[in-house]
């Protein structure tokens, strides 16, 4: 999944989208002018692939909403309990903000945001208040109630950052996160998150944590068949497709270079690789990737399927009405 630098396609990302090994493209806010400049876009983007492809953003709300103007304005998912009375308030504001994010983005055909963020609010840097909660009990149930605003919209649900980020204070897009804690904690304090969703089977897709969680394994999670085989697909039971997160972020450089990067990710477990903010990189990467699936193998045929069963999911009729009350909704809460 490659990034582009603007809000029209370069000549050379033109070439690149129909390279064999690119399946995705996710947008920042560079993107986007307007809704119709954005249209227009994933239009191109989808015409110059030639073959399915991935359109994703981070939508999350709060200061992670790439697009803002003519959007609605997602709160921060921290605020989604400070901004409520009562628990059957917190949930309808939940689901409201899936349904929300969901309409707009499946409008102008983006297949899905990467979200949720089921990390909790602990000592983190970067998680704060993308967190619903300081706790898993209340991550896992706003979480869920968001996930099924997102289904009625017909949009797949992506978790990050497996097994948790929101307990180690290091912030991996500019440095390499070290959690010491043993197994049993990081389970029971940040990991239940994703187990008690994935057992409810509410999630389509997880990204790993650029964190070495050093008592666990010496690789970071996204870097480790560990974390990505043993114990998400094993041992959880989970079956959708894995991201890695940005292989450019400075949490992912002690894999080695951009493509010793991808390599390592996708032989750890991912489906689906991240290289975003360094077209340099991402060049690196599809050559040295190209030989690698010129002949699939069947395990790379599977990785192709669960990664593509995201792809084109059809936005169900009729939810105008559904859609403007979660507005209304989101707007009077918002308001407090």
């Amino acid at each position: 999944m490659l990034d582009c630098q603007a809000e029209e396609l370069l000549p050379e990302e033109k070439e690149k989208l129909a390279h064999p090994v690119v399946g995705g493209i996710i947008l920042f806010s560079r993107n986007y002018h307007d809704k119709r400049q954005l249209s227009a876009l994933v239009q191109d983007i989808r015409r110059y692939a030639k073959k399915p492809v991935l359109i994703a953003v981070d939508h999350e709300g709060g200061r992670v909403q790439r697009f803002r103007e003519g959007f609605t304005a997602i709160p921060a998912m921290g605020e989604i309990l400070r901004q409520s009375e009562h628990q059957d308030e917190s949930a309808a504001y939940a689901k409201a903000c899936g349904l929300v994010l969901a309409h707009e983005l499946k409008t102008l055909d983006i297949d899905f945001s990467f979200a949720p963020v089921l990390d909790i609010n602990g000592v983190s840097q970067v998680i704060g208040d993308r967190a619903f909660a300081d706790n898993a009990d209340d991550v896992i149930r706003l979480a869920a109630h968001l996930i099924q605003g997102l289904k009625v919209v017909n949009m797949p649900a992506i978790g990050k950052h497996f097994p948790g980020h929101g307990s180690v204070a290091p912030d991996s897009h500019i440095a390499l996160p070290v959690d010491e804690r043993d197994f049993d904690e990081i389970r029971h304090t940040d990991m239940v998150v994703f187990e008690r969703l994935i057992e409810r089977d509410l999630l389509d897709g997880v990204m790993p944590a650029h964190v070495i969680y050093n008592q666990v394994c010496s690789q970071p999670a996204g870097f480790s068949q560990k974390w990505l085989q043993r114990i998400l697909s094993d041992n959880i039971g989970f079956k959708g497709a894995v991201f890695s997160d940005d292989l450019s972020m400075h949490g992912a450089s002690v894999a080695g270079s951009y493509l010793e990067r991808a390599e390592a990710a996708l032989d750890a477990g991912c489906d689906m690789v991240l290289a975003c903010n360094n077209p340099k990189g991402a060049e690196s990467i599809l050559d040295g990737l190209e030989s690698r699936f010129s002949q699939l193998s069947a395990k790379d045929t599977k990785k192709q399927e669960r990664v593509m069963a995201l792809y084109g999911r059809s936005m169900p009729i009729g939810l105008q009405d559904k859609y403007e009350s979660a507005v209304k909704l989101i707007k009077t809460l918002s308001e407090r």
